[in-house]
């Protein structure tokens, strides 16, 4: 059985060892479109603060880690899939049989139609090349601009920050995280950044980046040491929806990802806002599978199918991917269990998650307890006597909890009521639900 396993990530990675492992005389082939051996994306933040080295950020270490376990590790971009052939055309007009296919291709930075995006001295930060180019150009007093104020664009602003740039953060929601976080808990968010030195402007766009002719002090500073001509040939001036206009000399684009899927148009792969897949993480096509960012799987909370960009996720959805995909040797079929929008973040120092439908459902019933003069806030939300969602600041005691009781869907009965006087009373309506339920499951069982 030859396997053909598309993207270099986390999932494509976590899905070539799982078919190793199970099964062990099949051909699993990995097809990447990057120079690099295969690495996190998460960890170009600490590559940025220098808490680590490039090789700090691969996946697996060691030069003969796949030749070992027998997977082969191809360059390549795909561009066109064919089902009926079961082949990949590949960017350089070679193909790639195939008899089982996953797909991994994760997500690509989504450019805002920003006049100036695409010149020099902006820059995603996205792949190793890219975090090469922006420690060349992030260096202490340099006046970086970033666009996008999401869950990427807080952990890429951190590694900023402490590499000591003068930062400034535009953001078109009226706060950070907007889709992460309510109304209180990103406008606490965004005062205790401004408190570290950050500047914010919410609710503002980038309607134009505009150069100069002369070259700014990162371009006299790279010319002095020796690094030639870099990116930013002169600075730039950032114009704001707001009117205001801000020098910089490095702009960092992080306004958001989308699938990269662009190469399944046509190919008979059903596609929503990611590929779309049943339970077994396969498509509608027999034989073929997705998972991580670029997959679309069902959120047992909301109802819906969603792409749910989180690792956790995307090492979940390929296990099982993989294990559904080595079936022909009897390995038992896996199913997903559902998907649910989790997010933990540090920014500077503050600590918030998210969970579920942390901005509530049609119908449904909420409770919030904010303490602004100790940095916490904590939202609740309710269908029913189920708990779907929540937002914390502060109370990261609960984190583990509050997931447990969303994802577990667990029947709160009279301790709904209990956490609609007091949010903080998670610990003891889990002890009291989950374990009730787990028991009564264990006795039909």
């Amino acid at each position: 059985m030859n396997h053909v396993i598309l993207g270099a990530g986390p999932a494509g990675i976590i899905a070539a060892e799982t078919l190793r492992k199970h099964a062990p005389h099949d051909q699993v082939v990995v097809i990447g479109d990057e120079p690099e051996a295969p690495y996190s994306r998460m960890a170009i933040p600490y590559l940025l603060i220098g808490k680590v080295g490039e090789d700090g950020t691969h996946l697996r270490h060691g030069a003969d880690h796949y030749a070992k376990l027998g997977i082969t590790l191809k360059r390549g971009r795909a561009v066109k899939v064919d089902v009926q052939a079961r082949t990949v055309e590949l960017q350089d007009g070679s193909s790639v049989a195939w008899d089982r296919l996953l797909i991994t291709t994760g997500s690509s930075p989504a450019t805002p139609p920003i006049p100036g995006i695409e010149g020099p001295g902006v820059h995603p930060c996205w792949t190793l090349e890219n975090a090469r180019e922006i420690m060349k150009l992030a260096q202490p007093g340099a006046r970086v601009l970033q666009l996008g104020a999401g869950f990427i664009g807080c952990i890429i602003m951190e590694a900023l920050a402490m590499r000591g740039v003068q930062l400034t953060v535009v953001e078109m929601g009226d706060r950070m995280v907007p889709r992460m976080m309510g109304p209180t808990a990103g406008t606490m968010i965004k005062q205790w950044v401004q408190d570290k030195g950050v500047k914010v402007h919410t609710g503002a766009r980038a309607e134009a980046i505009e150069r100069d002719t002369e070259p700014g002090l990162l371009g006299k500073v790279a010319k002095a040491i020796g690094l030639g001509a870099p990116s930013p040939s002169a600075p730039m001036r950032v114009r704001l929806s707001t009117g205001e206009k801000i020098d910089a000399d490095l702009v960092i684009s992080a306004t958001g990802v989308r699938p990269n899927i662009g190469f399944l148009e046509n190919s008979g792969i059903t596609c929503l806002v990611g590929v779309l897949t049943d339970e077994h993480m396969q498509t509608n096509v027999p034989g073929v599978y997705a998972a991580g960012d670029c997959a679309e799987a069902y959120d047992k909370v909301s109802g819906t199918t969603i792409v749910s960009a989180i690792q956790p996720n995307a090492a979940e959805q390929a296990r099982v991917a993989a294990l559904n995909m080595a079936s022909h040797i009897g390995q038992p079929s896996a199913e997903l269990k559902g998907v649910t929008q989790i997010n933990v973040l540090d920014t500077l120092g503050m600590i918030s998650a998210s969970f579920g439908k942390w901005d509530g459902v049609p119908g449904g019933e909420h409770v919030e307890l904010t303490d602004a003069a100790n940095g916490r806030h904590l939202s609740l939300q309710f269908s029913g006597d189920t708990l779907v969602g929540c937002n914390a600041i502060g109370w990261i005691q609960h984190v583990g909890v509050m997931r447990g009781l969303v994802e577990g869907q667990v029947k709160l009965g009279e301790w709904k009521q209990h956490l609609m006087d007091d949010p903080t009373q998670l610990m003891a309506a889990y002890l009291a639900c989950a374990q009730g339920q787990s028991a009564r499951a264990h006795v039909r069982g």
